[in-house]
């Protein structure tokens, strides 16, 4: 069996198998949504939820080291000591940043109008909202470093393993969650259950993996490496422009719907918004699998393999999303009834689950061409891309949310992406193909004969006599020195 075809079944299996660990765990949030609508009501689960958005807004606050990490740490398979000293690198930044933003939230907390930001018109709600602020940024504060373990599962092939945890911290998180209300505990009590389980099982992942399973790559702080760190903070700071725009305009919607909407719409647009959510944990699931596999494919210049792999990932995601959008369409409003009951439907028209559907293919069949970017860092585009998009889809939605109310929503989101992203997409994977070419042609300079006459599959054809050198990090200690292409 070839390398590729061995690669091609490494994914595949490993695909798979993430998806049916993953799907145990997708199902405990779509569990756990009606008892907390019902128990928290209407106005305080729109609250949760438009805080959730606002710290998923806040995800660039890691500095872009957990992508910066995976695209490095993808390119170092067979050195367990440059590894080390990354990982420790990576964990003591972050928990810089960490820290720091924990002790900023308590300080600025009290000082910001939270009830008037998020339209709270119930003094009892209202006085509550201080606290859940400082509980979900809390959590997800700590939560920076340690969710830095999943990269590291996933940079080295542990995909199931780290699939395995997160769906033990949603299963873990359903049953808190359901025992609080059962139990009659306070409302915030229940929201902290939700919230504070992922850190948790992070913490315990990391533990068990450092500690037990591969104690080599165990980060310490003699490992900390200030060029290593360096490096490594160059490349984060990429991914950090690049996600701070995109997550701000993922989830500007939330807020957005609640202060010109209500938060009542906001409450029922965020419950259809979960059933899409599912379609995107499948193209992210995906996606952070073929990451580490892609790079490690053009830093051996394997061209060719990406090229054939990302066609048919383009294939698959619009086959799975659009078959699957297409049923939300028809049958959506009839599953959030059954799923939640009570709930006014008509406060979500059926234009609007055909917007989201849209939407949904849009970033999915988009997905592939961004994750050969980001593998070797060439962020450039997308950045241009996100910048534009962000721009140009608030000003639609808050535009439209005035005049033709919340269809106005997925279908700027639509407009705007055809005109941002879509192009920046394309772009960016031709130039990070071109990009890799280079490295292509050596390999195949020394694989192919003299006397060949014509390239075998996947091989690009080089005169004899060209040399290429590879490229050299010149930030890595000299042991530690790899084959990673960075282009900004």
């Amino acid at each position: 069996m070839t390398r590729a075809a061995t690669r091609d079944r490494t994914v595949t299996v490993g695909i798979a198998a993430a998806m049916a660990a993953k799907g145990i765990g997708m199902a405990a949030p779509l569990v756990i949504t009606p008892a907390c609508f019902r128990y928290l009501g209407e106005q305080r689960y729109g609250l949760w939820m438009a805080v959730t958005a606002l710290t998923g807004m806040a995800w660039f606050a890691d500095l872009g080291l957990g992508n910066g990490l995976l695209t490095r740490l993808s390119h170092l398979a067979d050195d367990v000591r440059q590894q080390a000293r990354e990982i420790s690198s990576a964990f003591a930044t972050v928990g810089v940043v960490a820290l720091a933003l924990l002790c900023g939230l308590v300080l600025i907390t009290p000082l910001v109008p939270w009830d008037r930001l998020f339209s709270v018109d119930d003094p009892t709600i209202a006085g509550e909202v201080p606290t859940l602020v400082l509980l979900c940024f809390g959590a997800f504060a700590v939560n920076i470093p340690l969710s830095l373990i999943q990269r590291v599962q996933y940079a080295g092939g542990q995909v199931v393993q780290s699939s395995v945890w997160q769906s033990a911290a949603a299963l873990v998180s359903m049953a808190a969650v359901l025992l609080a209300i059962a139990a009659g505990w306070s409302p915030l009590a229940v929201i902290a259950c939700a919230v504070l389980v992922v850190p948790l099982t992070n913490l315990l992942n990391a533990v068990v993996y450092f500690g037990l399973q591969q104690p080599a790559k165990r980060p310490g702080p003699t490992l900390v490496h200030r060029a290593t760190a360096s490096g490594l903070l160059r490349l984060g700071l990429r991914f950090f422009v690049l996600t701070t725009m995109s997550s701000i305009a993922l989830n500007v919607d939330s807020p957005l719907v609640a202060n010109v909407l209500g938060l009542s719409v906001a409450a029922h647009y965020a419950v259809v918004v979960k059933l899409f959510g599912v379609l995107s944990v499948f193209v992210g699931l995906v996606g952070m699998t073929l990451w580490p596999v892609n790079g490690a494919a053009l830093s051996r210049g394997e061209v060719a393999w990406v090229r054939r792999h990302t066609r048919r990932m383009v294939l698959l995601y619009g086959l799975v999303v659009g078959s699957t959008g297409a049923l939300l369409v028809c049958w959506g409003r009839q599953l959030v009834e059954l799923w939640i009951g009570g709930v006014d439907t008509a406060a979500v028209p059926v234009t609007v689950l055909a917007g989201l559907a849209c939407w949904s293919l849009l970033v999915a069949v988009t997905s592939p061409l961004f994750l050969v970017q980001n593998s070797i860092g060439l962020l450039r585009p997308q950045f241009v891309g996100w910048a534009s998009f962000l721009v140009l889809a608030t000003g639609l939605k808050v535009w439209g949310l005035h005049r033709v109310g919340l269809v106005a929503v997925p279908v700027a989101a639509c407009v705007a992406y055809l005109v941002t992203m879509v192009p920046a997409a394309a772009v960016g994977y031709r130039g990070a193909l071109r990009a890799s070419q280079p490295r292509s042609d050596r390999d195949a300079a020394a694989a192919v004969p003299r006397s060949a006459t014509a390239p075998a599959d996947g091989d690009v054809h080089v005169p004899v006599g060209r040399v290429v050198p590879p490229p050299v990090d010149r930030d890595m200690p000299s042991e530690g020195r790899h084959r990673v292409r960075v282009d900004s």
